[in-house]
């Protein structure tokens, strides 16, 4: 299984506006994702109002590509929310079980 992390940083100003997108549009969308076998969402907290991050269980890299397609080491992006972040990062790792 592959691990999924996704962190972004929203433009300054933009927290609400992010924070209604990422627990209306976000999480419901990875929750319904097939090939998807965890979702674990984190919305930001007091001393890092800006950042906010999810971590993704894939079933395998098949899975995960036919989400994103084939440069899954770039983060997807959905229109709705490019305007809001100043920042991604996505990292990949083997899940340990």
């Amino acid at each position: 299984m592959i691990m999924r992390i996704f962190q972004v940083v929203t433009r300054p100003g933009k927290e609400k506006e992010f924070a209604d997108f990422f627990h209306n549009t976000a999480i419901p969308l990875m929750r319904r994702t097939k090939g998807i076998v965890q979702v674990l969402p984190g919305a930001a907290r007091a001393e890092s109002p800006r950042e906010f991050s999810f971590v993704m269980v894939w079933q395998d890299l098949h899975a995960l590509k036919s989400f994103v397609g084939e440069d899954y080491e770039s983060p997807h992006i959905d229109p709705a929310e490019a305007e809001l972040v100043e920042s991604r990062t996505i990292k990949h790792y083997e899940l340990i079980e």
